[in-house]
Order: C-alpha cells, then structure tokens, then sequence
C-alpha cells in the first residue's frame, strides 16, 4: 500500500502547487512510483509506404522484472535506409508483424533482474543484432538482447556506431589485407558509412579515393570530406576521364579495395581503378541497379568481388572477442575525436513522422535522429 499511498500524496501536492499532468518534475514523480512504465512505440503492422503506415502504440511495462530481464530507456535512434527499407518490407530482413522500427540506438538500464550480472542501473546499451526495435521509449526484454557500450562517449556517437561505423571498419579490416600506404577507392563518399571509412582509414595511415555525386557545393562537400581525412575526392563522371588515371599514377600504386555502397556504372567504374587481384566489396546498392564486372577485368586483373552484410556479421560473431575489440577500438577513435558522426537533425519522439518524411526525400546531409530525451 505504501506506493499508491505515496503517489497520491504527491500527486496532491503537486496540484497544490499549481503543476498540470504535463510538468516534468510530476511526471518523473509519478513514474517513480508507480508499479508500472507508460511506453510509446513506433508500429508497422503491414509492408508499405513509410509515411503511411507507422502509427504510435502506447502500453504499459511492469517494473516486476524476471531474474535475467532488463528495463531500459531508448535515448537515441537514427533513422537509416535499412529502417526505412524494412517498413517498405524490401530489406533482407524482415520481422515478425507487427513490428517496433529501429535497428539503431542507445538505451540507459533504468533496472536489472536478480540474475543480471552483466549490466547495472546506469549503463549504455545498444542493440545486440539488428531488428531490435529502437524507436520506443521504454522496453523489458533479457539482458542478452542487449551490448554494453561505453558512456564516456558523446550519446550521438552510441546512438550511432551499430551500423556504419562497424559496416566501415570490418571492411578496411577483413579485406584487401591492407597495410599503412595503402590506397582504398570508394563511392558514396558522402554517405554515413563513406564518412566512417575516410576518418577510419586515416587513423590506420591508409589513404582514400572517393568518389561523389557532382553537385552545386561540390567544393564545400569535398572540403568537408578533406578535414575528415579524404585524400583525393572525385565525381562520378571524372571518375570516368583520362585525368582520373592519372590522379592513380600519381598515387604511386592503385587501390587494392573497392567499396561499393552505389552498384550499377558506378561500380563498374571503380572496377576499372583497382589494382591487379584486388577486391570490390559491395555493401549497398544506392542505384538499384546490379553490380556489371567486365568480363576483362575478372580475366585479366582476376580481381575479387563479393559482398558485405553487417548484420551477418554479427550473428556470426555474437559472442566473439573481435566484436568486442571493434568496439573499443570504435570507442577510442571517437575519444580521440579522430572519429565523429556525420551532421545530424534532431526530432522529438513525437515527432517521428517528420523525420521519417525528410529521410524518404534523401539522405544526403543531414541525418534523421530520433530523441526520446523528454520520457
């Protein structure tokens, strides 16, 4: 009795002292001593068209947690092309409906079951494999279904590093067996995961080619990328000029890895760049068109080209010591301001229809990040 008891004497002073139901300092109070959480979930109980088939669902967690669960609070979640190819049910992975968006994000354990051991009140927490569910305010689920991460680092960054951080890093790391001098072409430069790779292999003394988009602020883009640590930056067409061989002249060796985020021409021409036996990964297909090797170029470079699936990945290697060392690494980069996010736009929970429209138009410069700060 003595928490409904407390909670009503709080909730008449509160009135009292002239606070509404919308009053911060009332609702955390009353959140403290209730039996239960209210949580708002971003919802899609059928495949179509982001902009129309999300819906918020609001229902209620028991605090009465089991031995090995967890609650948690969501802090931050991107919007990434992967969330909104899931709603359009044209991603690889789908769950089960209805389903909670999000594969991305950070989340604060507000409480831990009496076997947990693992987690305490006051950690960050990520998503453990992609389809979590991270456009939510609140969620229970066991403890395993989520990866500690460091809190020294600015929330933006944890809210962040799951998917093109990692995507970036496993790539310069697990192929082309790349060494300090080395020289790596990409394109989709300006996109999250191209940003990763610039500032990524520029901590490793690896040097980088990359490939845009011309556009009308080519010149600031191209600046902005140097000061992450680009190289050279390029558009696609000269990409296609005689100028660009020399620009790999001058290099002193060619690319020995390619990473494709485009498909179609564009990867066709980075082929045509790399280096004998060198590798192309493909990790995206901006353009939706497949990915043409010349027929010459398997011959006569007898270059690799295969693909790369983050989230593969790590089912792979859930419980492998290199994820974990990926992470720290991760970690220190952006403690050493050697690796930051990309520009980012904040919206409130409540407004996740906004973001989610001004994602479908592009996601060029800005990201879409969902804050959950105000539960």
């Amino acid at each position: 009795m003595a928490k409904p008891f407390t909670k009503s004497v709080f909730k008449s002073l509160f009135r009292r002292k002239g606070y509404d139901n919308n009053n911060k300092c009332y609702k955390k109070v009353v959140r403290l001593c209730s039996n239960h959480v209210d949580c708002m979930s971003v919802v899609y109980k059928e495949y179509g068209d982001p902009n129309k088939v999300l819906g918020i669902e609001k229902h209620q967690l028991s605090k009465r947690l089991k031995a090995n669960e967890v609650m948690a609070k969501m802090l931050l979640a991107p919007v990434n092309p992967s969330d909104i190819n899931m709603i359009e049910g044209t991603y690889f992975l789908k769950p089960p409906l209805p389903a909670v968006v999000g594969n991305e994000g950070v989340a604060e354990i507000l409480d831990v079951g009496e076997n947990v051991k693992s987690l305490k009140v006051g950690d960050w927490v990520i998503p453990n494999q992609a389809g979590f569910g991270t456009w939510r305010t609140h969620i229970v689920t066991e403890c395993n279904m989520f990866k500690k991460i460091s809190n020294d680092i600015p929330q933006l960054s944890a809210a962040t590093i799951t998917v093109n951080p990692c995507t970036a890093y496993r790539m310069l790391k697990d192929f082309g067996n790349l060494k300090p001098g080395d020289v790596v072409i990409q394109n989709s430069a300006n996109s999250a995961v191209g940003q990763s790779v610039i500032q990524i292999a520029k901590a490793w003394n690896l040097r980088t080619v990359n490939v845009v988009r011309n556009r009308d602020n080519l010149e600031q883009l191209a600046e902005q990328l140097k000061q992450l640590g680009a190289t050279h930056v390029v558009t696609e067409e000269f990409l296609r000029k005689p100028e660009m061989k020399d620009l790999i002249k001058s290099l002193g060796a060619a690319p020995k890895l390619a990473l494709n985020g485009v498909g179609g021409k564009s990867a066709t021409e980075l082929l045509r760049h790399i280096a004998p036996k060198g590798t192309m990964v493909t990790y995206g297909g901006m353009s939706r068109q497949p990915v043409i090797v010349p027929t010459g170029v398997f011959i006569f470079k007898e270059v690799t080209a295969l693909g790369f699936w983050n989230s593969q990945w790590n089912i792979e290697n859930d419980t492998s010591p290199e994820r974990d060392i990926m992470y720290e690494e991760l970690c220190n980069m952006i403690r050493e301001c050697k690796l930051i996010p990309p520009p980012c736009e904040m919206f409130p929970f409540d407004n996740y229809a906004e973001a989610v429209e001004s994602a479908m138009k592009g996601f060029e410069g800005k990201k879409k990040v969902i804050s959950m700060q105000e539960f």
